[in-house]
């Protein structure tokens, strides 16, 4: 039972941080498509050059049956490849379908086979019509504060609309979050924008009327109950003064048992009543001694063990005081071990305390498989029991409202933990 803290993630921030991240991979994708279609351009034209020059050539020699020499220095005419640049020849011939070269000192070749003519080739040394590479540090330099200024542009607008996206939601969240059940805000869904955040606000604001009404039935349903069972309580608690006036009666064990589970049961219904309140957890306590309730609530239930060969050890450790409500803590006490009594046939019952831990074993049977998840909801109960199945749930509904941790273990037994402090 006892309650993790659960991690929330900024709406607004993630907003910001996925919106950034997809303007800087759009922004890279971007500048790695600029520089591909920089170079592809580039190519184009010194290929267009080359083509335009191998026409010229090839209609010459169609012209006067000899190959003329070509019209610009940085171009030379080939019948081989094997008389192509030293620094390029092996790698023309270990491919004999490339058409592009790098050489020596920043250098660069483009072979053309001239059209209708195998094994003629116009050889062009480009390094001078290259104009990409000798500003490609420049580019490069120029796209990052390009991607980087724009993804910073990105994220101040990421931001401006995740705030204003999250704030309606902030607002919303402020506006029920700790309120009483007797403060619930109505009316207010009409202050937020008729969007995803004002549906959430409607339905939110349908869902509290509803809760309102339930808990003003339960108000209403309690203080009938009380009302019901009080007076049953006082005609028994009247009953027993009036025989206790009798000298026949006065000194009767069971006229006692009768006046003890008077008296508990008022309690307990004072408790109960408290828990239906939702009574803060804070209030009044007084220094009890754990002892003096575990001891009363075993002799309460004592007739569970009726014809069971079952022990009950009451460990020295429960002899101590502690500052908590009687009443709620005898509803625990009470819970618990008639669990552990209606359960147990044979072996033993073991009550202590250690650490600010309220401890009860027992060598019965164990929860069954089938229920023992659910243990601590309401109407379930194990084959053998003859109750309705609410007594564990009372307990986890007390744990919760007193802040207390229960932790309910099944092997050998039963153990019930029950952290006080």
């Amino acid at each position: 039972m006892s309650k993790r803290t659960k991690r929330y993630h900024s709406l607004s921030r993630r907003i910001v941080l996925q919106f950034c991240l997809f303007t800087l991979v759009l922004s890279l994708v971007y500048s790695a498509i600029s520089i591909v279609m920089m170079y592809a351009l580039e190519d184009s034209f010194i290929e267009r050059g080359i083509e335009q020059e191998a026409q010229q050539l090839a209609s010459e020699y169609a012209r006067t049956g000899q190959w003329p020499q070509p019209s610009r220095g940085n171009y030379q005419l080939h019948f081989s490849r094997n008389t192509f640049p030293e620094e390029i020849r092996q790698l023309a011939l270990d491919h004999p379908k490339g058409v592009e070269f790098s050489g020596k000192n920043n250098r660069h070749y483009h072979i053309l086979e001239i059209e209708g003519h195998k094994n003629t080739y116009l050889l062009a040394e480009v390094s001078n019509e290259l104009y990409v590479r000798p500003i490609r540090e420049g580019i490069i330099t120029f796209l990052a504060i390009y991607a980087a200024l724009v993804t910073l542009i990105a994220c101040v607008i990421a931001w401006y609309i995740g705030r204003k996206t999250a704030r309606p939601l902030t607002q919303l969240a402020a506006l029920v979050d700790g309120v009483e059940p007797e403060q619930i805000p109505m009316q207010f869904a009409d202050k937020f924008p008729n969007n995803e955040v004002g549906i959430l606000a409607d339905t939110l604001e349908a869902s509290l009327k509803r809760m309102v009404s339930a808990l003003e039935r339960e108000k209403c349903f309690t203080r009938d109950v009380s009302h019901e069972l009080r007076t049953p309580l006082a005609v028994i608690k009247n009953a027993v003064e009036l025989l206790s006036s009798s000298p026949s009666v006065a000194n009767s064990d069971g006229l006692k048992r009768i006046e003890e589970s008077a008296e508990q049961m008022e309690k307990t219904v004072h408790t109960l009543l408290m828990l239906a309140r939702e009574a803060h957890s804070a209030e009044k306590k007084e220094d009890t001694q754990l002892m003096a309730l575990v001891e009363r609530s075993v002799l309460n239930h004592s007739t569970l063990l009726a014809g069971k060969h079952v022990d009950v050890v009451i460990d020295d450790s429960c002899n101590t005081r502690l500052p908590i409500q009687a009443g709620m803590l005898s509803v625990l006490l009470d819970n618990l071990i008639s669990n552990a009594f209606q359960y147990t046939h044979s072996g033993e019952v073991v009550v202590s305390f250690a650490q600010g831990t309220l401890i009860v074993k027992d060598t019965g049977q164990g929860i069954e498989e089938a229920i023992s998840t659910r243990i601590t909801e309401p109407a379930v109960k194990g084959s053998e029991s003859t109750g309705f199945g609410f007594g564990m749930s009372i307990v986890k509904r007390l744990c919760e409202h007193q802040g207390w941790t229960m932790q309910v273990t099944s092997h050998s037994g039963t153990t019930v933990r029950v952290t006080l402090t």
